[in-house]
Order: C-alpha cells, then structure tokens, then sequence
C-alpha cells in the first residue's frame, strides 16, 4: 500500500488501530471492522494500480 495517508475518512471507520510510516497495525481483528478494512485494502490496490501498472509477461 502507498502509505495511509489519505485514508483518513476509511480509517476514521475502521476500529482500534495504529499506524507506522507504512504499517497498519491491529492487535486483534475483534477491535476492527472487517467490512472497512476490505474497503481500505480494495482502494489501496486500486490507488497503487494507478501508481504502477503491472504488466503481465
């Protein structure tokens, strides 16, 4: 993930978390909501899809 910096209104929703420079760290996925945190992963890939396009070989 490209850092979590404008994943402010996601992560707002998330649950009892902390972040790292790059990191996302959760103690135990009962503090979390699961249904955000597949939405924060989904439009992480997708920004980093925009970033660096992969090209098959």
């Amino acid at each position: 993930m490209p850092g979590y910096q404008n994943y402010d209104a996601i992560l707002g929703r998330l649950g009892k978390h902390k972040l790292g420079r790059s990191c996302l760290y959760i103690n135990k996925l009962d503090d979390i909501d699961m249904d955000v945190l597949a939405e924060l992963i989904r439009t992480g890939l997708k920004d980093l899809k925009a970033l660096w396009r992969v090209h098959p070989a």
